[in-house]
């Protein structure tokens, strides 16, 4: 049984440190920052999206001309 006990122990003080670090070691952007970043990604990912789009489109073409059919 005393290993149980210890691992509930263990298990308990781990959920404590998690709980602490999350609500005071943890810095928290603020809406303008998570605005901000989130525009950048949805506009990498539209670049990324379009590049590969277009890669897509060329190599199709080309292989069109090198397998006719």
């Amino acid at each position: 049984m005393s290993k149980i006990g210890n691992l509930c122990k263990r298990f308990g003080n781990y959920c404590k440190a998690c709980y602490d670090e999350l609500a005071h070691k943890t810095t928290w952007p603020t809406r303008q920052e998570l605005s901000h970043s989130a525009v950048i990604v949805l506009t990498a990912s539209l670049v990324i999206a379009v590049i590969v789009f277009v890669m897509d489109l060329v190599f199709k073409n080309l292989m069109g001309v090198i397998y006719p059919g």
